[in-house]
């Protein structure tokens, strides 16, 4: 294989943490199975924004497109979350580098090492074999749409939108998912309120008469948010839209035991970028307890889609299956009863599993 170039793009508060632990494990793979990985390093975020004064530099979205994969951290800091006036904010970064590379699709995929059943609040009975790959659409919706303020200031609007070829498009992905796994496809929507809503359904009942042997059911956001913890087993590939996705993926991460053990994946048709689901969580930024497995497993995601190296992605899953199998924990996926010399920090814990590599 050519030489790959993978741009480190760590952003805001933990990110800067866990993407140091996937590189690591990035460059243990290269080693291990004889690849070479050419590394360059990005500003987002308000990271950047303090640097520069723009939340994603021109100069690093050159690096992005430039790049064959993107191992992204995260961004946000709580100076923004406390002043809603604030024109230049970290978030914006995020959403243009969505846009920028035309990252219309975010997979994550909701697989339980079956180690942490019991660090789920969920009953391990209801929680046990449960593996669902969510595509959520990125690029549209109620996020990307119009927005403002009337009437002084004293009302706010968000428009919802959808045109019928971004619906395809994710539909298309998820339908051919759901193709190699186990052939059936949950598409999540409220058309019986929306008109977004009714012009996803009936653009996904379209695209299904060419996957005739997908078995496609649909559902009501308000009922999969109480499906999804009642009986997470049912489901194999789930499709929805951008605010939806959202939410759903964060309650899912429950199933996994926590958000700290979560990967995913946002590709278009250029270059993909791959980070953990959760956020830059400052409350524990600098204290080196950052659990991160979700940027290793993020770092597996890349090797698999964006360079078709599946034996190295699953030896990756295979050393984190043996690390959590050892007994090991960070401290968010231990409980009463891990022995405090089995908690490890995020450098110890990242290590670990370079170690069984």
């Amino acid at each position: 294989m050519a030489t790959k170039k993978i741009l480190i793009v760590p952003g805001d508060g933990i990110g800067q943490e866990v993407t140091a632990a996937g590189k690591k494990v990035l460059d243990k793979i290269a080693a291990k199975f004889g690849h070479t990985f050419q590394y360059d390093e990005a500003l987002i975020g308000h990271a950047a924004i303090e640097a520069t004064g723009q939340a994603l530099p021109d100069v690093s979205l050159e690096k992005m497109r430039a790049s064959d994969a993107v191992l992204f951290g995260a961004v946000g800091h709580p100076k923004y979350d406390n002043d809603p006036s604030a024109k230049v904010r970290p978030e914006q970064g995020l959403l243009k580098m969505r846009k920028e590379l035309g990252l219309y699709a975010n997979l994550r995929p909701i697989k339980l090492f079956d180690e942490l059943l019991e660090a789920s609040s969920i009953k391990p009975e209801i929680l046990k074999g449960a593996d669902i790959l969510f595509f959520r659409e990125l690029t549209g919706d109620i996020y990307f749409g119009e927005k403002g303020r009337k009437n002084n200031g004293d009302t706010a609007f968000d428009i919802a939108e959808y045109s019928r070829y971004e619906v395809e498009r994710i539909a298309r992905k998820a339908f051919e998912a759901a193709r190699g796994r186990r052939k059936k496809l949950c598409s999540v929507d409220k058309a019986n309120v929306l008109e977004t809503s009714r012009l996803w359904r009936e653009t996904v009942q379209q695209v299904a008469k060419e996957y005739p042997d997908v078995e496609l059911e649909h559902q009501f956001v308000d009922s999969m948010a109480m499906l999804l913890i009642k009986d997470p087993r049912r489901y194999d590939v789930v499709v929805t839209a951008n605010l939806f996705g959202d939410i759903l993926t964060d309650e899912a991460s429950q199933i996994a035991g926590s958000m700290g053990m979560l990967a995913s994946a946002s590709i278009g048709d250029g270059t993909g970028v791959y980070e953990p689901i959760h956020g830059s969580a400052h409350d524990i930024t600098g204290k080196g307890i950052a659990n991160p497995l979700a940027s290793i497993l993020s770092a597996a995601l890349l090797l698999d889609i964006s360079f078709g190296l599946k034996a190295e992605a699953a030896a990756i899953i295979n050393a984190v299956d043996q690390v959590l199998k050892a007994g090991y924990r960070t401290k968010d996926i231990a409980n009463a009863t891990t022995p405090a010399n089995m908690i490890l920090n995020t450098e110890a814990m990242g290590q670990e599993v370079v170690n069984r590599l």
